[in-house]
């Protein structure tokens, strides 16, 4: 099975700003949640915030919690999406933010008293503004030592 999948979304002019980088993040985090629904997941929750973290998108397949962390970016280009970008946006989460993710997931299934398995993992998202699509790539347990 592939690791990427093509969808479509729908972009606007990119202005650099904090409110275009939210804006991003916000439609970034709903193709997320496409692909990883069209892929078996069933999305229990988004945008799960606490003082000490935030979850972009939690969700559960196969019988374990899945704690997504979604790095969205835009290009403007031709569509090639592999000669656009020197780093793929997966590859711009910080390990870093990776642990915070971990703690604040560990703390989610204490809160819930969730026992089951359960993991991080990372969805890269590049939305091409010219060609209005969307590609994705899954990387299930970003984190090394992982829960």
């Amino acid at each position: 099975m592939p690791r990427a999948e093509m969808c479509l979304s729908c972009t606007m002019n990119i202005v650099i700003d904090d409110e275009m980088r939210k804006n991003v993040g916000r439609i970034g985090e709903g193709i997320a949640c496409q692909f990883l629904v069209r892929r078996g997941y069933q999305v229990l929750e988004r945008n799960y915030r606490r003082k000490w973290g935030e979850i972009d998108i939690i969700a559960e397949k196969g019988g374990t919690v899945r704690f997504v962390e979604v790095k969205a970016v835009t290009i403007r280009g031709t569509g090639d999406f592999s000669r656009e970008m020197d780093r793929q946006p997966e590859e711009l989460v910080h390990r870093t933010k990776l642990r915070k993710v971990a703690r604040t997931a560990a703390l989610y299934m204490e809160e819930k008293r969730d026992v089951r398995e359960y993991q991080v993992d990372v969805v890269g998202v590049i939305m091409n503004e010219r060609t209005r699509t969307a590609r994705c790539r899954l990387f299930e347990q970003a984190l090394e030592e992982n829960l």
